[in-house]
């Protein structure tokens, strides 16, 4: 899962929050270092990302997406399920959107000690362009495959990416609903657990 749908997992904990969402950029025995709290979150980033790997739907919608995208697939399984979490957010949180973002966003500038180098070379940009709720419309998806495309690989292509989500927007929506309540369930398991799990 992408940035939005790992903070959405941690609950109302801004400091699971925050450690979910620096996750990819913390790695090995590193988040150590960081407050107990961030670190519960970096774990949880970790057995999220393990479950999504694993779980059935989304094995079979990377291998829908092969034929396309190649080793990037995962990728953009990633990007097209943080897009359905966005224009059904409602559905899944009682605040909107956009109340929901701007208060990570509070909390994260708040603990900008804490992150990661690379996530402070990007995390103003990410906060003023208000990235989270641009997940919410084609053009925002389309905005950060751009960035993906710059800062991580070329063979990202953003075009081809909102084309093929047009032409199979139904099935992949459909792999999201069916994914989506077994993710929220093994999230809030492993929060309440956390003192024996994390």
């Amino acid at each position: 899962m992408n940035y939005l749908a790992h903070i959405y997992l941690s609950g109302n904990d801004y400091r699971l929050q925050i450690g979910n969402f620096i996750g990819d950029f913390v790695k090995g025995s590193k988040h150590a270092h960081y407050p107990p709290g961030i670190q519960d979150g970096i774990k949880l980033h970790r057995l999220i990302d393990e479950f999504t790997d694993s779980h059935p739907v989304v094995r079979e919608t990377v291998e829908m997406l092969k034929p396309t995208f190649g080793r990037y697939s995962g990728i953009m399984a990633d990007m097209y399920f943080d897009y359905f979490l966005a224009i059904h957010f409602t559905k899944y949180h009682k605040k909107s959107l956009r109340n929901f973002a701007c208060k990570f966003y509070f909390y994260l500038l708040l603990n900008y000690k804490h992150l990661p180098v690379k996530v402070k070379g990007f995390v103003f940009h990410f906060v003023t362009t208000n990235r989270l709720t641009k997940y919410s419309h084609l053009e925002g998806l389309r905005q950060s495959l751009q960035i993906m495309e710059q800062h991580k690989s070329k063979a990202i292509k953003p075009d081809l990416s909102i084309s093929y989500l047009l032409q199979n927007q139904a099935e992949l929506e459909l792999k999201f609903f069916s994914f989506m309540p077994d993710l929220i369930e093994f999230a809030e398991k492993r929060r309440k657990e956390k003192k024996k799990v994390i």
